[in-house]
């Protein structure tokens, strides 16, 4: 698998925007998905003095990023965890505080790229899709067991796909006659459900419904609803955490966080505010920052990225 093709996205703008809080001899950077470990690796290169802690639920992830860091000797720490897991891997690492987190939330290219794990609807595969294989259902499980109506939630709420009830009635029908076991199955199925009018737009029709039958298999927003406060928890006072999400559910839930952070949560007419009720979080990226148009031509993945950027400004209280 040629590295040049795993081109972290956004990769100089993450570390810009860290760099402030990570100068320090000592400080503490975690990425909360390693992947292939491009970031990491950066992260180790242009901060000498900086230790990273590394997460990835995926095994296969972490043996290969383990062999490509393993230059950088001690100063990194590579863990078996889902990302929601942060304070409990940080405590039993004895770190209280850390000083930079970084989350790309992209599918790791090495799922993408890997046929047998089912995460792409361009080649036919076993409809998996989880990220740790050890555990949870399978994405064809969720297919041939999940009530109709639980599945043209997730393809709403997951996929935004408008043509959910046509796909489900689809599916139900059938898996009937035979369960779903491969991709490419699937992918026929959604374009034969659809009206002409919905191919014609948005790339690969199976897209959406591959995207939201991830995000459920993967348990990704409810894990992402506690990981994102839980990581902003952990940073010090000048401590900066970078996200990099993909599709508008992901990117508005790391908005919310960010802006309840770092609101003023005063009662009104108060003539001083009181420190419990000043923000906590200073933005640093005005809404969420796009790549540039010469990044979206050198990596296609990153044409969706949203990048969002805050820093830790006082401690909570109370």
């Amino acid at each position: 698998m040629s590295q040049s093709r795993h081109v972290p996205v956004m990769l100089q703008r993450c570390l810009d925007l860290l760099a402030p809080a990570l100068q320090e001899p000592g400080a503490v950077v975690v990425d909360c998905t390693l992947g292939l470990g491009g970031h990491s690796e950066a992260l180790l290169e242009r901060f000498p003095g900086a230790r990273l802690v590394a997460l990835d639920r995926d095994k296969e992830a972490l043996r290969l990023s383990g062999e490509r860091l393993a230059p950088y000797g001690g100063r990194a720490t590579l863990v078996h965890a889902v990302y929601d897991e942060l304070p409990d891997v940080l405590d039993r690492l004895g770190v209280p505080r850390v000083q930079g987190v970084l989350f790309d939330l992209g599918v790791s290219s090495m799922q993408l790229d890997e046929a047998d794990r089912g995460f792409a609807y361009a080649q036919d595969a076993p409809l998996d899709m989880r990220m740790d294989q050890s555990t949870g259902m399978s994405a064809a499980e969720v297919l041939n067991t999940y009530p109709p109506g639980e599945l043209v939630r997730i393809l709403r709420a997951y996929g935004e796909e408008k043509q959910a009830k046509r796909i489900v009635s689809a599916v139900v029908r059938e898996r009937e006659k035979e369960p779903f076991t491969n991709s490419a199955r699937l992918v026929e199925l959604i374009r034969a459900a659809l009206p002409q009018a919905a191919k014609r737009t948005g790339g690969n029709p199976a897209k959406r419904t591959f995207q939201a039958l991830r995000i459920e298999v993967n348990g990704e927003l409810s894990v992402l609803e506690r990981a994102i406060p839980a990581a902003v928890e952990s940073l010090a006072v000048g401590g900066r955490i970078a996200v990099l999400s993909y599709h508008s559910l992901e990117d508005r839930l790391v908005k919310q966080v960010f802006a309840a952070g770092a609101a003023n949560t005063a009662p009104p007419g108060l003539p001083v505010v009181p420190e419990q009720y000043a923000p906590r979080l200073k933005l640093l990226t005005r809404g969420a920052e796009l790549p540039t148009e010469e990044e979206i031509a050198e990596n296609r993945r990153a044409a969706p990225a949203r990048l969002r950027g805050a820093e830790r400004i006082r401690e909570s209280l109370g």
